[in-house]
C-alpha cells in the first residue's frame, strides 16, 4: 500500500486526521502495510495529501497510543507486529478529541472545563475600551519579543506575593501556551538533553518533547509526587514536574522531595528543573504551596504557567521565567523573533492585573470552585466505599477510583455510549507503572453547574450500575 496514494474526502463531517488514521489503521490490520514498514514523515505526507502537518501528527499519535505504530527518536515512525497489539494498552492520544462516532456529550467530567458564568466580563470590555484609547498606534506595531513590559511587570508581582517566585520583568517571556513556550525552553538548555517527566503525566508535553526529538525517561508518581530516588538513577539532567498538583494524579510533591530534587539539580552544571505550576492557584486545603522556583537558591528552575485555568483557555497567554544566566542565550537565540501573543490581549491583561480584578476573580473562583468540590464529594459519599477519591487538595479535577470489576477503558466507553465523557488515567500512562491505576478516573467539576452536580454523579453510577449503600442504624 502506497500512503502517499491515500485518498482522504474533504467534504465530509469526518475529520481528516481520523480518515488518514483508519486508512492507515486498516492497511496494517490487513497486512497490505507490511510490518516494520517505515511511514513518511509528517512532512512528507503532508505535502503529497495537501494536508497540514498538524493533521498527520494527530492520526500518528492516534495510530502510535493504540500500538499500531512505533517512533525511533531521531528515525521516523514504523509499523509495530499486529501479534503485539494484544499487550498494548489501548490509550487516547488526546482526550479531548471528539470524533464523529461519538455519542453527544450531555455530562462533562473534563478536567480541562471551566466555570464560563463568573467571568468579569464588565471589566474585561472596559479595559479593552481603554487599551485601544490608549494605544492605538503601539497596536499597530510590533512589541517586545518577551511580551509587553506593563504585563510582564504585573506578572512579576503576582508571582512573589501569591507563588513566592522571585525574579524581575526582564526574566520573563510571554507566549501564546505551553506547546509554544516549551520548545523555546528546550532550544535554550541546547541539544543532546535528557528529559525526565512524569509518569502518568500531561499528554501534550509528552508529545512535544517527543516531537522534538529528545530523549525522553518517564519516571513514576505515587502519592508524594515524581519519585525522585527513580530520577536520581536514570540519566536525565532535565526534570518537567508539575509539583504543586501533579497533572493527572492531584499530588502534591512533598517537603522532602522538592529540596531532594533541588539537590539533584545542583549536583550538575547542566541539570535543570522546569517547573510547570499547574492548577496552583485554586488550593483549598492548608497554605498554598511554595514553588520550587521561590526555594532554589542556584538559579536552577525554569517557572513556567498560563492564564488558561486561572481565566479563560481562550485566552492564549502563558509565561516562563528564565534563571538570570539563561538570560544571554535567550537574547541570542530569540531577540529577532516576533510575539506571539497580540499586543491587545496583553495590554487588557495588564490592566486587568494592576488594577486588582485578576486577584479578586481568583479569591471568588476559588469560593465557587470549593463549593463545587465539596457537592462532588457530598454526592459520592453514598457510593463508598465503592467509589473513592484523592488528589482533592487543589486544582479543578480529583482523582476517582473505582472498585469494578471492568477496567477502566470499558467503564469510560459505556459511560461515553451514555452521554457521559469521563477520562481513564490510563489515558496519561507512557510505561506500565508498580501503582495500579486501571481503576481510576479524572473527575473535572470545574465545567460542571453546581446543582446539576448530584445529578451528575447519580447518572454516572447508574451507569455502572454502582449502588448507593443502604444506612445501617
Amino acid at each position: 500500500m502506497d500512503m502517499l496514494m491515500i485518498q482522504l474526502e474533504k467534504d465530509t463531517s469526518i475529520p481528516l486526521y481520523e480518515q488518514l488514521y483508519e486508512k492507515i489503521k486498516k492497511g496494517i490490520i490487513d497486512g497490505t502495510i507490511s510490518v516494520r514498514t517505515k511511514l513518511p514523515s509528517k512532512r512528507k505526507l503532508s505535502e503529497f495529501l495537501s494536508i497540514s502537518q498538524t493533521t498527520v501528527e494527530l492520526a500518528y499519535a492516534q495510530l502510535l497510543a493504540e500500538g499500531y505504530i512505533i517512533s525511533k527518536p531521531r528515525v521516523g515512525f514504523f509499523v509495530e507486529a499486529i501479534e503485539e497489539l494484544a499487550y498494548v494498552e489501548k490509550a487516547v492520544a488526546h482526550p479531548t478529541l471528539k470524533t464523529s462516532a461519538n455519542p453527544e456529550v450531555y455530562i462533562d467530567f473534563n478536567p480541562g472545563s471551566i466555570d464560563t458564568e463568573a467571568f468579569p466580563f464588565a471589566a474585561w470590555r472596559k479595559y479593552a475600551k481603554d487599551a485601544i484609547d490608549l494605544h492605538q498606534k503601539e497596536l499597530l506595531l510590533l512589541g517586545s519579543p518577551q511580551g509587553e513590559l506593563e504585563l510582564r511587570e504585573e506578572i512579576s508581582s503576582y508571582l512573589y506575593q501569591s507563588r513566592g517566585v522571585l525574579c524581575s520583568p526582564e526574566q520573563i517571556v510571554i507566549g501564546s501556551g505551553t506547546e509554544q513556550l516549551l520548545p523555546m525552553i528546550m532550544k535554550l538548555l541546547g541539544e543532546k538533553n535528557c528529559y525526565a517527566i512524569e509518569n502518568p503525566g500531561y499528554t501534550l508535553t509528552h508529545y512535544i518533547f517527543d516531537q522534538s526529538y529528545q530523549q525522553i525517561i518517564p519516571i513514576n508518581v505515587d502519592q508524594d509526587g515524581m519519585k525522585i530516588q527513580q530520577l536520581e538513577q536514570t540519566d536525565a539532567n532535565v526534570a518537567y514536574i508539575t509539583p504543586s498538583h501533579q497533572f493527572p494524579t492531584g499530588a502534591v510533591l512533598s517537603a522532602s522531595r522538592r529540596f531532594q530534587l533541588l539537590n539533584w539539580a545542583a549536583q550538575d552544571k547542566k541539570r535543570f528543573i522546569i517547573e510547570d505550576d499547574y492548577d496552583s492557584e485554586f488550593r483549598y486545603i492548608g497554605k498554598p504551596i511554595a514553588s520550587l522556583q521561590g526555594m532554589d537558591r542556584l538559579n536552577k528552575v525554569i517557572y513556567l504557567s498560563t492564564f488558561s485555568k486561572s481565566l479563560m483557555p481562550s485566552l492564549r497567554i502563558a509565561y516562563f521565567v528564565l534563571p538570570r544566566e539563561l538570560l544571554p542565550i535567550y537574547y541570542k537565540m530569540f531577540s529577532y523573533y516576533t510575539s506571539t501573543v497580540p499586543r491587545f490581549e496583553q495590554y487588557i491583561l495588564a490592566q486587568f492585573m494592576k488594577e486588582g480584578h485578576f486577584s479578586k476573580h481568583l479569591n471568588r473562583m476559588r469560593k465557587i470552585y470549593r463549593k463545587k468540590l465539596e457537592k462532588l464529594t457530598l454526592s459520592l459519599t453514598p457510593y463508598a466505599p465503592s467509589v473513592s477519591i484523592s488528589g482533592e487538595q487543589a486544582g479543578m479535577h480529583v482523582v476517582l477510583t473505582v472498585n469494578h470489576q471492568l477496567n477502566a477503558q470499558t467503564l469510560s466507553e459505556r459511560a461515553l455510549q451514555n452521554g457521559i465523557r469521563i477520562i481513564p488515567i490510563t489515558n496519561y500512562m507512557i510505561t506500565p507503572t508498580i501503582e495500579n491505576r486501571d481503576n481510576q478516573f479524572l473527575l473535572g467539576f470545574g465545567g460542571l453547574v453546581e446543582d446539576q452536580i448530584p445529578y451528575a454523579i447519580e447518572q454516572l453510577m447508574d451507569c455502572w450500575e454502582i449502588q448507593k449503600q443502604v444506612k445501617r442504624d
